[in-house]
């Protein structure tokens, strides 16, 4: 598929549902959002601190869009966050996208004790979409779950299923953002078996935004205050990234291609998958390890004491 086969002007079958859309302030979940509002979605964004989330809806809404944008407080680093946000969804959700997340930032602990990356990228994500199902169930049709990766998957080791703590000083900054990562594809694809196994109308899609220019790859350094680092990233990003409305198609196609039947990997289909237009692509062998999903699976629901009742489907 050339570059710019397909286009998302505005993104179909999106028209007065609600989306809700994890770190929609910023970055490519900022342009999801946008685009969602243009197909008009009702877009719920989920979002760290409210009065960024004003501000970026603000700036959403001078398109005037057809959809409603609405902020609510979501801090993934809070089991007890995601539970209240959820509970305050009162409405039918025919798209949940699961986007915001950390990149390589230092060692750190969220609230419940978890390192950081593993704790925000996958595990609030886990209890969110548990605590929001019914409400994915709940809408007439298909619904979808969208889960943003990252192509650091496949550097995922070791293994990703982390039931105690990770040693500080151990502590390695990329190799715990590709185990996060991972751990978003083993969740996403054992999801979408165990909707089958189900027989529910929901789907379940990995994505990846390629290379993306956002404000991801700047928090890092800023944090560790390597101005030499946050320097290479500005220049990477100016060389080599496509720019965030590009990295958002992904999320835009996995949510809303009509061809997709879920347990589907998207991302960029040109060169090494960093850019160009969406499409399915392969995700790492460990991602579809089905016995290393189930572990994981059974990990996260007794970290989160969030349990879904979806059983696990029969192995093969």
């Amino acid at each position: 598929m050339g570059e710019d086969e397909w286009t998302v002007d505005p993104p179909p079958g999106v028209d007065g549902r609600t989306v809700v859309v994890t770190g929609a302030n910023s970055g490519i979940g900022f342009e999801a959002t946008r685009a969602f509002a243009a197909g008009g979605a009702r877009v719920v964004m989920a979002c760290r601190s409210v009065e960024r989330g004003e501000e970026a809806a603000a700036e959403a809404r001078e398109a005037d869009p057809p959809g409603e944008l609405v902020v609510r407080e979501l801090d993934l680093a809070s089991l007890s966050s995601v539970r209240s946000f959820a509970s305050g969804v009162d409405e039918p959700v025919g798209v949940l996208v699961n986007n915001a997340g950390v990149m390589a930032v230092p060692y750190g602990e969220t609230e419940d004790g978890f390192e950081t990356q593993y704790g925000v990228n996958h595990l609030g994500h886990f209890a969110l979409t548990g605590l929001l199902l019914d409400r994915l169930r709940a809408v007439e049709g298909e619904s979808r779950v969208v889960t943003v990766s990252s192509d650091m998957h496949k550097q995922g080791r070791p293994n990703p299923v982390v039931r105690e703590g990770i040693d500080p000083d151990s502590y390695g900054r990329w190799t715990a953002f590709a185990r996060s990562k991972l751990a978003n594809l083993l969740f996403a694809f054992e999801l979408q078996r165990r909707f089958e196994a189900a027989g529910e109308d929901v789907k379940s899609v990995g994505v990846h935004p390629g290379y993306a220019d956002t404000d991801l790859q700047r928090r890092a350094p800023e944090m560790l205050g390597s101005r030499v680092w946050l320097y290479f990233m500005k220049v990477a990003n100016l060389v080599m990234a496509q720019s965030a409305e590009r990295g958002s198609w992904p999320i835009l196609y996995g949510a809303t291609h009509p061809d997709l039947s879920g347990g589907e990997y998207v991302g960029p289909t040109g060169i090494m998958e960093m850019r160009g237009s969406p499409g399915v692509v392969e995700p790492s062998k460990r991602a579809r390890n089905e016995d290393l999903a189930g572990r994981l699976w059974d990990a996260s629901e007794e970290l989160t004491g969030v349990t879904y009742d979806l059983v696990a489907a029969p192995a093969g």
